[in-house]
Parts: C-alpha cells; structure tokens; sequence
C-alpha cells in the first residue's frame, strides 16, 4: 500500500495496527470471517469508480458493458450455489435487504413476526428499537424455556392469533438447526408470506450441512461474509414470481447505484464456495465449535441449548457468577474477541447480558482445527478466571499470539 502510505500515512497506521491485530489474536466472533486475497483485491479494484443504476442490460449511465458481466456472474453463480430461481447481489448489507423484503411483503403498520432478540433473533427481525419494530406492527417469538430450542407450537399459536402478513425464520445467536419446513407450513396455515434470513448459516446451507430454506421460502435474504467468506454486503433470493417485485425494491426503492466493486468480490466469493474445499471448510467450523462447547461444558461453563448444530454457540456465564461484560472485557486483554449475548430469557441489560457468543468461522479460515479448540479452551476459561492477575493474563496473550504466529490468515 505504498501510494496509501504516502498519501495519509495516518490511515495508514490505522491499517497496519488493524492488520497486526488480527494476525496476533484469536477472532471468535460469530459473524466475522477473513475474506481471501482475491475476495479483498475485487473489492479494491477499480471497479468501485464505476456507477451503474439499474441491471445488467438496463442501466441508467453509460459504459456498464464489463460492469454488467461481473453482476451477472454474481447473479448465476449464487443461483447455482443455492439452487434459487432469482437473485439479487445489489443489497449493501442484511439489513437492507430485509427491509426490501418488508417493502414488497407488507405495508406500514402491518404486522410481522420474527424471532425475539433477547432468544437469539436479529434487530431487523421486529424488535422495537429497529425500523422493523417502528414501522410494522411486531410480534416476536421465543424459544422454549426447558430446552432453548424454537418452540414451533408457540409459533403456531402466535400466528394464528395475530395474522401476520410476514414471517421471519432465522437468527444470530441460535446454536441449532432450523426447521424451514415446518416454518412454511406455518406461514401458509396463515396466508403468509415467509422470509428466511440465513446471513448466520449461509455457508452451511450452500454446502448442504443446513437445510435450505430455498424450496420454501417466498423470499431469502443473506450476507455476504460471516460463514460465506465473502466480502461485506448482501443479497436476496426468491421464487420468479416476485423477482420483479425484488429488484424494484432494492432498486429504485431503496438503493441507488451498486457498489459495482463488492458485487464483483461476491461473485468471486461464490465462485470459491463452489469448490469441493468450501464443504470440508464448512464441515470443520461445525466440528471446531462442537469441540469447543464440549470442552467449556466439561470446565462446567453451561452451553445454552447444551450444545450446536452449527458455527456457534452460547456460554451462560451465570454458572460460572459472571456476565457477558466481564468476560469479554477480560478476554479481549489476552487477545481473544467475543461479543457478549444474551441468553434466553435473560434478566441483565442487553449492554451488560449474562452470556458470549462464540464462533469458530474465522479461526476455521486460519486452519485451526480439534486440537487447538481445545488450548483455545483452556486460554478462555483462565482468561476469566485469572482475569485479576496482571502475570497471568500477560502470560497468556503470549501464548495466543504464539499460537497465532504458526496459523497465518494471509501468509
């Protein structure tokens, strides 16, 4: 980055200090992932000079015709990866591509029904302090308290008696599989339309380690990054019917012109996904996290749910008389970094909460495997624990960036 370099040295700093940070901790943060090289250099290329309002083939400027084929390899290739009838890759981010879907399904003040974030939902999915609860009418369902796990008779039932015009299946912070079948079922007993936001489990699903959502959902969004290891942004998918209805939404509904270069970045994101290598990737997140929840259980951490299907998982710290703030402020010293969450049913303050979430795409990427789940376990548990001793913690930010050393994210 020598032109950078030159030209603001300050960013620059910031960037290496940024890249030096990432190199020497331990990421475990659910819905972070590295992007490859090739991922990164799209993204950086010149196509984020080009603007390009509209489609490939109906644009509203001139000069589009390289411009138009990367969309379009975007666009084919996440169809063929998710075996979907439409896509649209203009989405900045998930959030706005849920709001598209909100734009197209309902109008303002009709009711929608997600998950509750507290339970492990998502901000856009209807909670009060997001567009989605201010704008519609919100009903949110929990998961079962004994078991943690979605409660579809609950979902059922609050269907039934509030008639929403939308259902919302999908989480952040749901360690077990989801059952969209069931979830379609449902929204049809209500003349429903159903969304599936699989930004979290994207990966797994284009790797078949999670069921599709694709066959019955009228709309699919997702993010680009997270456990699809692309760069940041978003998409959604959904049946011919309403492609129409989508690609107006996104565009002139809420968007103006693409970010041409992440659109290329998501088509080469698409494009290493469909390699054999993606699925044994996705396969070792899944052991990575199942390794890590065992190995916390067995240091008598609770595990919401007891366990996971998938790239994460919840640690109750109540078990252990701590909260989410405590743990991830004394994990970040040794150069691990979480985010706190809540927990079922939790009675702290979201700023607070009495759990971490903990993932494992990230340190999957860097090609850590079983065995380092399990000293990754052991810097945690001491981590929070010894977190009052200055000597220890020093000790084991060393060992973690040792351990860094030997697994570089780009060589």
């Amino acid at each position: 980055m020598s032109f950078l370099k030159n030209v603001d040295p300050e960013i620059f700093s910031v960037i290496n200090d940024e890249t030096n940070r990432q190199e020497t901790t331990i990421d475990l943060i659910a819905s972070e992932n590295y992007a490859s090289k090739a991922v990164m250099e799209a993204t950086g290329s010149t196509l984020t000079n080009k603007y390009a309002e509209g489609y490939p083939g109906k644009r509203y400027y001139g000069g589009c015709e390289f411009v138009d084929k990367a969309e379009e390899l975007a666009r084919e290739r996440c169809k063929k990866l998710f075996g979907a009838e439409h896509v649209n890759v203009q989405p900045h981010a998930g959030s706005p591509a849920n709001m598209a879907v909100y734009y197209i399904a309902c109008n303002l003040g009709d009711t929608i029904m997600g998950m509750s974030l507290a339970e492990g939902g998502h901000l856009t999915h209807g909670h009060k302090v997001n567009f989605s609860g201010k704008l519609y009418s919100s009903v949110q369902y929990t998961v079962n308290k004994e078991t943690e796990l979605l409660d579809y008779d609950q979902i059922r039932k609050l269907a039934h008696e509030y008639k929403p015009k939308l259902i919302i299946a999908g989480a952040s912070a749901y360690s077990r599989a989801i059952d969209f079948k069931k979830f379609s079922e449902i929204a049809k007993e209500v003349n429903a339309y159903l969304m599936t936001d699989i930004a979290h489990i994207a990966g797994l699903v284009a790797t078949g380690l999670h069921e599709s959502p694709v066959p019955y959902a009228d709309f699919v969004t997702s993010t680009t990054h997270k456990t699809l290891r692309g760069p940041r942004g978003g998409l959604i998918m959904c049946k011919k019917e309403f492609a129409e209805k989508v690609d107006k939404a996104i565009m002139p509904g809420l968007q103006g012109g693409p970010f041409m270069n992440s659109i290329a970045a998501k088509a080469v994101a698409f494009h290493e996904a469909l390699q054999p290598a993606f699925k044994a990737y996705q396969k070792q997140v899944i052991a990575n996290a199942q390794t890590m929840a065992k190995g916390l259980q067995e240091l008598g951490y609770r595990i919401v749910t007891g366990g996971t299907d998938n790239h994460l998982f919840i640690v109750d710290l109540r078990s252990k008389s701590l909260n989410g703030q405590i743990a991830e402020k004394a994990l970040d010293a040794v150069g691990i970094s979480v985010s706190r969450s809540c927990v079922p049913f939790d009675t702290q303050a979201p700023w607070i909460t009495s759990g971490i979430r903990i993932g494992t795409p990230a340190i999957t990427t860097r090609g850590m495997k079983e065995v380092e789940m399990q000293h990754i376990v052991q810097f945690i548990d001491e981590a929070i624990m010894q977190r009052d001793n200055t000597q220890r913690v020093a000790m084991i930010k060393d060992a973690i960036a040792k351990l860094c050393k030997k697994f570089h994210i780009y060589g």
